[in-house]
């Protein structure tokens, strides 16, 4: 069983980020961090020590991924399979597609719950509606 972990910290053209992949057989998960600015050492290191694995612990969603063969493909063979894949799936990495997921689950959770906050609100409304009308006609 292959357990690894991988971070590297990238410009995106307006903030630093710092991703984190954990491989654990065939299955990965991947989170990000946003620095901001350029972070200097110390901040970083305080990412490693503190702030990544709790990130990792944090992230539910996986993905599985293939692990690709090592023997010799024929180069036209090989640009031909790279065209066909980048045409029907388009330019995503195994992590980039686990914080997809895990973004969606989050805001499959959010959504639920202010949909219920928001009925609980209705609700509440609805009753103190009620509750003024019956006060109106109290005595008639």
């Amino acid at each position: 069983m292959i357990n690894r972990r991988d971070s590297w910290i990238y410009f995106n053209g307006q903030f630093w980020i710092g991703v984190v992949e954990h491989e654990n057989g065939s299955r990965l998960k991947a989170c990000q961090f946003l620095f901001g600015t350029e972070p200097k050492d110390g901040e970083v290191w305080d990412f490693v020590q503190h702030h990544m694995l709790s990130l990792l612990a944090s992230s539910s969603q996986q993905v599985s991924i293939k692990k690709p063969n090592n023997h010799k493909i024929n180069p036209k063979r090989l640009a031909r399979q790279i065209a066909k894949e980048l045409k029907t799936t388009g330019v995503s990495t195994f992590a980039q597609e686990a914080m997809k997921l895990e973004l969606e689950s989050r805001k499959k959770e959010r959504k639920a719950f202010n949909k219920q906050q928001h009925e609980e609100y209705q609700d509440k409304k609805y009753q103190l509606r009620v509750q003024k009308a019956k006060e109106k006609h109290r005595g008639k």
